[in-house]
């Protein structure tokens, strides 16, 4: 494993960083920690919205999906799925039809880079279909760690950082490896105000 892609980004690229993903028309604010960034995100979600809290070690270390899917303020796409799954009879396509296109979905990525791109990937590709195009608004939760130079040190950092600290992850969770299954790579988003990434000045998530 490669501990370089575990480094956080000084000020000086995490601003360029910034510029580049504004540019690309992602809107960005910058924090300097977890907690900041769960008070950032409540302060853009409106209350009672449709919201999926997408897996996200990232989005689930600072409290944030928590507080979406347990404080009873927001109308938990989660919760609904969880409810779908114990009731007998309820085709699994009906499920993917809701997490694909929740109003609202919070996450994270695996890499951004200098000039403004982001890398996303999935073993399955749940979260694809939201991040994509489904949901009309998206946060990001990222560690400045995350900010690589280009896509090719990108993916260097998904195969040689990432994977490993998922694989060990998903062996304690689910008893079985993860793989770098389906990779999307955001160059711009062209619906103003869709996404927002929220860069948070500490090491969160891998």
């Amino acid at each position: 494993m490669n501990k370089d892609f575990g480094q956080l980004a000084g000020e000086e690229l995490i601003n360029k960083t910034k510029d580049a993903l504004t540019e690309n028309g992602i809107e960005v604010f910058v924090v300097e920690n977890g907690v900041e960034a769960k008070e950032k995100a409540l302060q853009i979600i409106p209350t009672g919205v449709e919201i999926m809290t997408m897996s996200s070690v990232t989005v689930d270390s600072i409290g944030l999906a928590k507080e979406i899917n347990e404080s009873g303020k927001y109308n938990s796409v989660r919760n609904k799925l969880v409810e779908m799954s114990r009731q007998s009879g309820i085709p699994q396509q009906a499920g993917k039809k809701i997490g694909a296109a929740p109003e609202w979905t919070t996450g994270s990525v695996h890499a951004v880079t200098e000039d403004g791109k982001v890398i996303v990937v999935s073993a399955t590709g749940s979260q694809l279909s939201a991040y994509v195009y489904g949901s009309s608004h998206i946060i990001w939760i990222v560690g400045s760690q995350k900010i690589v130079k280009d896509l090719d040190e990108g993916m260097e950092r998904i195969y040689e950082y990432v994977l490993p600290l998922e694989n060990e992850r998903a062996q304690k969770a689910y008893g079985m490896q993860s793989s770098v299954n389906k990779i999307i790579v955001f160059n711009k988003e062209v619906l103003p105000a869709r996404i927002t990434m929220i860069i948070v000045k500490e090491k969160l998530g891998f």
